[in-house]
């Protein structure tokens, strides 16, 4: 299978930097698998799994939080908000994260933004959990 150079980057830095056969991501639209000789495209990524086959067939899993993807050229880059190794990903603190806005949406009276941010963190904790084998 052919491959095509990926750069993640985040706020951090540069998350990876190589070739790949495939990127698998969340965009605002739906899931996309980007392989070799894809067309140009670009497209604002939502929150969700990626998923990259690296050059040697290995698989690397992440949670990804906004940002940008594009494909020009045969070239692939990822601007991503956030971006978490699946090994990286801190279980205790999903947990916690978890538990907060829980407990913030348990609460009554409370007003809409104040739901529309719990809800986000909830989905943030979920994708994470997810992604970590949670």
């Amino acid at each position: 299978m052919a491959t095509f150079p990926l750069k993640i980057i985040t706020p951090d830095g540069i998350a990876f930097d190589g070739q790949v056969k495939s990127l698998s991501c969340r965009t605002i639209c739906g899931q996309i698998e980007l392989l070799a000789r894809h067309i140009d495209y670009c497209t604002a990524v939502g929150m969700g799994e990626s998923r990259i086959i690296a050059e040697d067939g290995s698989v690397r899993r992440a949670a990804c939080m906004g940002g940008m993807l594009s494909m020009i050229g045969g070239e692939c880059r990822l601007l991503a908000t956030t971006f978490e190794w699946s090994d990286a990903i801190d279980l205790e603190r999903v947990e916690r994260s978890k538990a907060r806005a829980e407990a913030i949406l348990a609460q009554k009276g409370i007003d809409k933004h104040e739901i529309e941010l719990a809800e986000a963190r909830m989905k943030r904790a979920l994708v994470r959990g997810s992604v970590a084998g949670r």
